[in-house]
């Protein structure tokens, strides 16, 4: 198995295991002694289950060998964030006070890439609780700080730390993760890989840890965006176990898709004044490159909310309606980030008057991005505005958005804007400052997932940053 194989689109690989090229369990015996290489060293594996891969993995063979097949996802490996809960094996949520917690039923989207013909390779590391409580170390998880294969002395990102620098390296195919604000786009956007954050109520949540009921979503970390389409189609779906499914499936259509002259673009002609000097460059070319993929473009604004009050007051408030039993217990100051703790207490004190006041804002908030989609139907911006910051630094440091900095805010807050509207977005690799990756964000209405993937499929198309690899010869 050569390195092509580890970064190979998912369409190669189940191509190639219907011709009999290799078997399933070929493919995950050689990326589960992949995972065991390299893992370790970017803190990356939560759990392996090679044991369990290989025997699904038999059980695919036989299937191919009898010509039943199942689509494309068909004997391809996978990674889960280790908030989705595998049923008889350890779910810890990556904190400590849960790291002997084991569940007897599997998280629905792990039961339907099951039914798909996937293989279950690893949980994979994460911020601890999806950094419910807020934190400012990168090291704010049981596994140790989450460390990028482009570089181990930068981040990969949170919360979905681990997906994010597994996929990077080529350890697993694709990758589950979750985002209530940013943790499917960032750590894409860090480490140089493609993440799909969909609509919100659009995969089941049933069997995932929750942190904020009214913004938890489940998305998936690719190699391109056609992966990311095809990985959404299996998961998505009604779920009548989660009260917050939309009751809506998802088809990958990329064949029926509109075309890019028939839809708008919005982007904002400040967004590259926000970003530090050496990411400057390739953001402005890609923005260029995104405002030329054929579709009208128009300069928007995002409406002026409080995003962050916004953001911190919902998921404070749920979160910690969640993790109660736990900061009750006096456990939660066994978290590795003391000032997650301290977080997570203090969530418990937000009044019921603030939390209602900002969920009325947020409906407010939806109805202006309603009015803003009747104008534009993508929107276009950094995913990130900076690069992976140095593990060794707090998270927490100087702004990253100093007032006075750019004429406006331009995008600067479109993940917790988004996040609140529950919109889908597509993050994409677009180039590299100091050598670390950088990313754009296109985001779209509720459930316009194909469009999204239409407009990622194009600038991929056009640019080559989404087949890079990281050097794993430190």
């Amino acid at each position: 198995m050569t390195d092509e194989i580890f970064y190979s689109p998912l369409t190669g690989l189940n191509e190639r295991l219907r011709k009999r090229e290799f078997s399933a369990v070929e493919l995950t015996r050689a990326f589960a002694e992949r995972l065991g290489k390299y893992g370790p060293r970017f803190n990356a594996v939560a759990l392996p289950l090679t044991e369990i891969a290989l025997r699904r993995a038999k059980e695919v063979d036989d299937d191919l060998k009898h010509d039943r097949f199942h689509g494309p996802l068909q004997g391809i490996s996978f990674g889960a964030k280790d908030m989705l809960s595998f049923a008889g094996h350890p779910t810890t949520w990556g904190a400590r006070p849960f790291a002997s917690q084991v569940f007897d039923e599997t998280a629905t989207v792990l039961q339907k890439l099951d039914k798909a013909g996937s293989v279950l390779l690893a949980k994979l590391s994460m911020v601890e609780l999806a950094g419910g409580g807020g934190y400012r170390l990168a090291g704010a998880s049981l596994f140790g700080p989450g460390l990028n294969p482009w570089n181990p002395e930068r981040w990969s990102g949170g919360s979905s730390s681990g997906p994010a620098s597994a996929v990077a390296a080529g350890l697993v195919p694709f990758a589950l993760g979750s985002e209530t604000s940013g943790s499917i786009i960032s750590p894409s956007a860090c480490c140089g890989v493609t993440g799909l954050r969909p609509t919100y109520g659009l995969v089941s949540r049933h069997g995932a840890m929750p942190l904020s009921w009214t913004m938890d979503k489940i998305g998936t970390l690719c190699r391109n965006v056609e992966d990311c389409g095809i990985v959404l189609q299996a998961i998505a779906g009604s779920d009548s176990k989660d009260p917050g499914s939309a009751g809506k499936s998802f088809y990958y259509t990329p064949q029926y898709a509109r075309k890019l002259s028939d839809m708008t673009l919005g982007f904002s002609p400040d967004d590259p004044d926000w970003a530090d000097a050496e990411s400057r460059p390739a953001l402005e070319a890609a923005l260029r490159t995104a405002r030329d993929l054929g579709a009208k473009v128009l300069e928007v604004s995002l409406p002026e909310f409080p995003w962050g009050s916004l953001t911190d007051i919902i998921i404070g408030t749920e979160g910690g309606a969640a993790f109660e039993s736990l900061i009750a217990s006096g456990k939660v100051d066994e978290l590795a980030d003391p000032s997650q703790a301290a977080g997570l207490k203090a969530n418990l004190g937000v009044l019921a008057k603030d939390y209602l006041r900002a969920m009325r804002i947020r409906s407010l908030v939806k109805q202006k991005f309603r009015e803003l989609f009747t104008t534009v139907d993508v929107l276009v911006a950094p995913s990130r505005y900076n690069v992976a910051p140095k593990v060794s630094e707090p998270l927490d440091g100087p702004d990253p958005f100093p007032s006075g900095k750019a004429k406006g805010p331009g995008m600067t807050s479109l993940i917790p804007a988004g996040n609140l509207a529950g919109l889908p977005a597509l993050s994409v690799p677009c180039g590299f400052g100091g050598g670390l990756p950088l990313a754009l964000q296109f985001v779209g209405p509720a459930f316009s997932e194909n469009s999204l993937l239409a407009f990622g499929r194009e600038f991929q198309a056009r640019t080559d940053w989404h087949l890079r690899r990281p050097p794993l010869s430190f």
